[in-house]
């Protein structure tokens, strides 16, 4: 399905969820600096730093709510939703669905009342397959999923969200749909579970590695790739925003690059890193009902090459990325300048010039 595109302009009112957060506060500053006017819609009570210094509508609203949702999408000409529950795990898995699905549902309806002209959804490649893939063979948009592959309530209820989405476009509704892979950069503060790869390595809590593949990219180019789905993409199209497919080896050894800290060398096998994340989900997850210190998704995941081709983003959008060692350069920055990083490591750092 196609449309024409729309050119975001000075003025404009542009609602974005998730605003706050890691990769929203990343589309705000875009949309603020091509002058929108931007209605940011916030977690009630969430932290609002990322926003700091930025001339934005702060809106407090949850996706649940659905007349808070309408209500801030009101009179918006564009809308980019980009908020999500983004995490290995929760005390309640309907929160995965209630949020990711219901809140979609609700966002949907709120864009259609309002009569948006272009609605950006933020998706993942979580929702894609990976059969086939390697560390030299990527998968693109165009790879189905194995439903018993959508391990977690994340990728699981995203899913369904995404198909949600979709029904809409289907049905008229102007949609282009983004799939970011494995971002890193500034204002990850929670941290996403992609940025603590980043910041367990510089805190020295990561005693090794399996063979795994990652696709890196830099949330600013992710964020700009979001408004140019916006203004070129095809209505009812998916887009992978990715960056570098890399070894989490490779990962590991561009961290260490770019801070002088030494890399992990021993490499266990995912059968290991499986048998401690099952324990740690029981004991932890089921028993203590606490977030897992090894989450079992992820471990799950750690047994599939997570390889990605974004070619026709760059081809159809013009979307482009930074490579991969400079997006973990500023990643690794940004948690040591919030003292995130603990002191005895931050003493032994060596930034590469």
């Amino acid at each position: 399905m196609t449309g024409p595109g729309v050119e975001i302009q000075v003025g404009d009112r542009v609602l974005v969820t998730g605003a706050a957060g890691f990769i929203g506060s990343s589309v705000t500053r875009e949309l603020v600096a091509r002058g929108a006017h931007v209605v940011a819609l916030v977690e009630p009570g969430g932290d609002t730093t990322n926003l700091d210094g930025l001339e934005v509508e702060v809106v407090s609203g949850d996706l649940r709510d659905a007349p808070a949702v309408a209500k801030a999408a009101d009179g918006c000409r564009l809308a980019f939703h980009v908020a999500a529950l983004y995490r290995f795990w929760a005390p309640d898995p309907a929160a995965f669905y209630d949020i990711n699905v219901t809140g979609t549902r609700h966002l949907l309806d709120a864009v259609r009342r309002a009569g948006c002209e272009r609605l950006v959804y933020t998706s993942t490649v979580g929702t894609l397959g990976l059969h086939g893939a390697s560390s030299t063979v990527p998968v693109d948009e165009t790879s189905h999923a194995f439903v018993d592959h959508l391990f977690g309530g994340y990728k699981q209820s995203k899913y369904v969200a995404e198909h949600e989405v979709l029904r809409a476009a289907a049905e008229g509704l102007p949609v282009v749909l983004v799939q970011p892979t494995t971002p890193v950069g500034p204002r990850d503060r929670v941290p996403t579970p992609t940025g603590r790869t980043v910041l367990e390595f510089l805190n020295g809590r990561f005693p090794g590695y399996v063979d795994t593949t990652l696709n890196i990219v830099d949330v600013e180019d992710v964020a700009h790739g979001h408004l140019l789905a916006a203004e070129r993409g095809a209505i009812g199209r998916s887009y992978i925003l990715g960056g570098e497919n890399l070894l989490l080896k490779e990962v590991l050894a561009m961290l260490a690059s770019a801070t002088g800290l030494p890399p992990p060398t021993r490499r266990f096998p995912s059968s290991v890193a499986l048998l401690a994340a099952h324990v740690s989900d029981l004991v932890e997850g089921r028993l203590l009902r606490r977030e897992p210190s090894i989450p079992l998704e992820g471990a799950r995941m750690s047994t599939t090459h997570m390889s990605f081709s974004d070619e026709r983003a760059r081809t159809e959008l013009g979307y482009t990325s930074l490579p991969a060692s400079e997006a973990l350069a500023r990643a690794a920055r940004w948690f040591v300048d919030e003292g995130m990083v603990r002191p005895e490591r931050r003493s032994k750092l060596r930034w590469a010039d």
